[in-house]
């Protein structure tokens, strides 16, 4: 990869690390389905207008908008409000790796490599450290609801991995129009109209930014980005680089949060990361 390249690959793993702290921030004046309700309204409107509808089937496009809009970004906003540390977030997600994987085979009727196996054992084996080790500020309900999150993002690589040759940046605006009903109705019946009007009243400049940081920031410049890198390189060349994607996340969640980062939350990131690049060997092998 050119030098340039290679930036942009840490370019977009810091925004997407980085990117769990900015939603702690949102958070703290914003309800969660509230706030990703937010999100995806802002990366449908105006761009709707200036993308066509991509070659796919609504079918695609709806259950990606679910698994991503909803299922991902929806339970994992929820979760971070008080179930998990952003930091701890960012590592458990990347577990969508393996996810994925399984589904794959499941769909394909594929065997596991014997370096797929081990690389399973070592990421698990760090989610088991997480779980053992829950505190106050992680609990074991957000351990479960992140990795569900995960495997929803999962299923939306699934979807997209099906829908065929599509324009990523259309993709993600027409589909993020059926993450937004779930999200608006789940937001108005835990916290009811008047809540919502309130939140959207009172929220400072600095929660309509972090808003626009999600919409723009990590949806589309973040996705774009990376797309571009996939367009002109092998897979197993770009991937790599989203192993550097928790280890931003932990790391500014300690600066920027002052998140505790004790030899167990270490350790567990070391076990993930070498089970998610022993994985991506195996692949390329």
């Amino acid at each position: 990869m050119k030098v340039t390249h290679q930036f942009i690959a840490l370019l977009v793993a810091a925004i997407w690390g980085t990117n769990f702290v900015f939603i702690r921030y949102g958070l703290d004046e914003l309800e969660p389905f509230t706030f990703a309700a937010l999100r995806f309204t802002l990366v449908v409107f105006p761009l709707i207008l200036f993308f066509p509808k991509p070659n796919t089937s609504w079918l695609s496009l709806a259950s990606y908008g679910l698994f991503i809009g909803f299922g991902q970004f929806g339970l994992l906003y929820w979760v971070m409000q008080e179930n998990i540390t952003p930091g701890l977030a960012s590592l458990i997600l990347q577990m969508q790796v393996f996810f994925t994987v399984l589904m794959a085979l499941l769909l394909t009727g594929e065997r596991l490599k014997r370096l797929q196996v081990v690389a399973l054992a070592l990421s698990f084996s760090g989610l088991t450290l997480i779980i053992g080790y829950t505190d106050g500020q992680t609990t074991q309900l957000g351990v479960a609801v992140a990795l569900l999150a995960a495997a929803s993002w999962a299923c939306g690589n699934m979807v997209v991995k099906n829908a065929g040759e599509v324009n990523i940046l259309a993709f993600l605006v027409w589909s993020s129009i059926f993450a937004i009903p779930p999200l608006a109705l789940t937001a108005g019946y835990l916290y009811g109209l008047d809540a919502i009007v309130l939140d959207l009243r009172q929220a400072s400049w600095q929660a309509w930014t972090v808003v626009l940081w999600q919409s723009i920031g990590n949806t589309l410049i973040g996705y774009g980005l990376w797309n571009l890198l996939l367009n002109r390189y092998p897979a197993a060349l770009v991937t790599p680089w989203a192993l550097l994607v928790p280890v931003f996340g932990m790391s500014a969640s300690a600066v920027l949060l002052s998140e505790p980062m004790p030899w167990w939350k270490l350790l567990a990131m070391l076990l993930i990361c070498s089970g998610l690049a022993l994985n991506l060997f195996a692949n390329r092998k």
